[in-house]
């Protein structure tokens, strides 16, 4: 019988300075280039059309994705592609390589995705890509090698490999009728959608910058006063809207009340799934309860536009409040394991009650907010 590597061409690309492992970089693929002091992903049509067949249009498979992560985090590409005989793509997988004085270095596919499935057409191919990622995590003598998959069969029996189990996915299946679906929520989520209805609190979505600016707002106080974490730099939300809202990738819901922002939610639009990837409120505003109809606004609309699927996001398994929350509304809970190389490790493997969690937690929300933003920004790209 021939061995994988027998079978399978692979090959990997870091950009034109990179190495290329086993042959040469796979140029009528992907191209990693530079444009003036800007690095720039471009994906050739071949990988493009291969992407599409394994995907239901995930963000995280995108040229512009891969563009944001370099151009506002400063984190590299690199894209291990497989193919066959024939040289057809069989297999893709997006790492990014991290380089922090602060948590170390590391490849990642992909920072800030709850889920980066992993794209091959057959368990063959599937393994090849992971026998590179792990060549090239001991030739960069990285730290660790992360790998978000979500359930995979392949990476479930490798032995090199180990999970990680945080992590939750709660997947609400969508109906053509919201009336329909409107019977099969908690008693206690519909009277808390009554309750936001009586305040007159009105739902609508972002059309402008300016919008973008009332998300970000919320974001950064429900990351620093709540949550008391870092939040991601105004510059991402604005790229974010630049590069995706104008194909529908992205939607952004606000909750006003009185003509004011209480509330608001960052959607990713994938081809069968609606994703809250984002969502903030302010505090003080939060006994109206504008979550519960600003959550309900996007699910009858996606209803209403044939979404397949409302996806309320990653949940750490030890956060039992959130679990609620996602479980009245009838959503299915779904396991979210990361694997790790050669063990696990990194932001993403901490338990959100650990000591060491709860302490910078508690540091962070003392900061006041003209401070946490700025600073914010500068580390958030040491936590992807």
């Amino acid at each position: 019988m021939r061995s994988r590597s027998a079978r399978r061409s692979s090959r990997y690309s870091n950009g034109p300075e990179g190495r290329a492992s086993e042959s040469l970089v796979q140029r009528e693929q992907c191209f990693i280039t530079k444009r003036g002091s800007m690095t720039q992903v471009s994906i050739s049509t071949p990988l493009s059309n291969f992407i599409e067949q394994q995907t239901k249009g995930f963000l995280c498979y995108s040229e512009s994705w891969y563009n944001l992560l370099q151009s506002v985090y400063g984190y590299s590409i690199i894209l291990l592609t497989t193919t066959d005989r024939l040289g057809q793509i069989k297999g893709i997988l997006p790492l990014c390589e991290i380089k922090s004085p602060l948590t170390g270095h590391r490849l990642v596919s992909l920072p800030f995705s709850d889920c980066c499935p992993l794209l091959a057409s057959d368990e063959d191919s599937a393994n090849d890509l992971i026998d590179q990622a792990i060549r090239l995590a001991q030739e960069k003598k990285v730290k660790y090698l992360e790998l978000r998959p979500g359930v995979n069969d392949v990476l479930a029996k490798r032995s090199d490999m180990v999970a990680g189990n945080l992590y939750v996915r709660w997947l609400l299946p969508l109906q053509e009728n919201p009336d329909a679906l409107w019977t099969s929520l908690s008693s206690h989520v519909r009277r808390h959608i009554h309750k936001a209805q009586k305040q007159d609190i009105q739902i609508r979505m972002a059309e402008n910058i300016e919008d973008v600016e009332q998300y970000y707002r919320l974001h950064l106080l429900t990351r620093s006063k709540k949550h008391g974490m870092p939040a991601q730099p105004r510059k991402y939300f604005y790229q974010l809207w630049n590069d995706f809202h104008a194909e529908g990738k992205v939607q952004i819901f606000l909750a006003e009340y009185h003509e004011h922002v209480i509330a608001s939610i960052v959607i990713f639009v994938h081809d069968e799934i609606l994703q809250c990837a984002y969502a903030a409120s302010d505090q003080r505003f939060l006994h109206l309860s504008p979550n519960h109809l600003l959550y309900w606004s996007v699910i009858k609309w996606g209803c209403t536009q044939q979404y397949k699927a409302y996806d309320f996001g990653r949940t750490a398994i030890d956060n039992k409040g959130l679990m609620e929350f996602k479980r009245r509304w009838g959503a299915i809970e779904e396991p979210l394991p990361y694997y790790y190389y050669p063990g696990v490790a990194g932001l993403a493997s901490k338990s959100e009650d650990s000591k060491l969690f709860r302490l910078l937690t508690s540091c962070w929300r003392r900061l006041p907010l003209s401070v946490a933003g700025p600073l914010g920004g500068l580390v958030y790209r040491h936590m992807g």
